[in-house]
């Protein structure tokens, strides 16, 4: 174990690149959060539809993702594309973590959006609304207050997810500790360094994610 002023020392040198890795890793996640958000809709939609084979897809969909590790997803987007045509490694591990979230995120819609009162839709469709308008209008709008806190969390597994972009070379957190680790025979004191900056990084996400629904809380009074 690296003595404590070791450990200070390496995390003040290295701040630069750390910080540098450190957004990245926000750019990541964020981008695959919002992608994951319209493939989670798209999909919870098709679940809820009067239409089974719309369903049965978004079945399958959910089980292929949960079924096989993220990694294997990353792997098989990146490799397998790159055969056809070549993509960034930004864009591959962005899709990669949208496609995985999105799962997840489909399965959160598709219980918010059944949680509305069935009364609701029914109120919409008696004024002359359309199913779709009133899916819109009315029932949308509830679910994603109501889906807030739990896409809060998601985006925080999703920030921790992304470390995995380092074995496509990506520059994220990560990637950098164990590259300069290695480069100074020092891997030990830069992982610590790095758990340290994750912590951080999820401190703040749960503080902030705790505020907001603390805050819907108070608007649903």
């Amino acid at each position: 174990m690296p003595s404590f002023s070791h450990f200070l020392n390496t995390l003040t040198s290295s701040k630069g690149l750390f910080i540098e890795a450190t957004l990245l890793t926000l750019k990541l996640t964020v981008v695959s959060i919002l992608i994951g958000i319209l493939i989670g809709l798209f999909f919870a939609l098709l679940k809820i539809s009067k239409i089974k084979m719309l369903g049965y897809i978004s079945d399958v969909y959910v089980f292929l993702v949960r079924g096989t590790p993220l990694i294997v997803q990353i792997f098989i987007l990146y490799f397998g594309f790159s055969g056809i045509f070549l993509i960034p490694d930004f864009w591959a591990a962005a899709l990669a973590l949208a496609f995985h979230n999105g799962a997840y995120i489909a399965e959160i819609f598709r219980g918010t959006i059944q949680s509305i009162d069935k009364g609701q839709m029914e109120a919409g469709r008696s004024l002359g609304m359309t199913r779709g308008l009133a899916m819109r209008r009315i029932i949308l709008p509830q679910a994603f207050k109501r889906a807030l806190p739990p896409l809060g969390n998601q985006f925080i597994i999703g920030l921790k997810d992304s470390s995995l972009a380092a074995f496509i070379s990506m520059n994220e957190l990560f990637n950098v500790a164990t590259t300069l680790g290695s480069n100074n025979f020092d891997e030990m004191t830069y992982l610590l360094i790095v758990a340290v900056y994750y912590l951080v990084l999820v401190a703040l996400l749960t503080l902030a994610v705790r505020l907001f629904e603390q805050r819907l809380a108070v608007s649903d009074r």
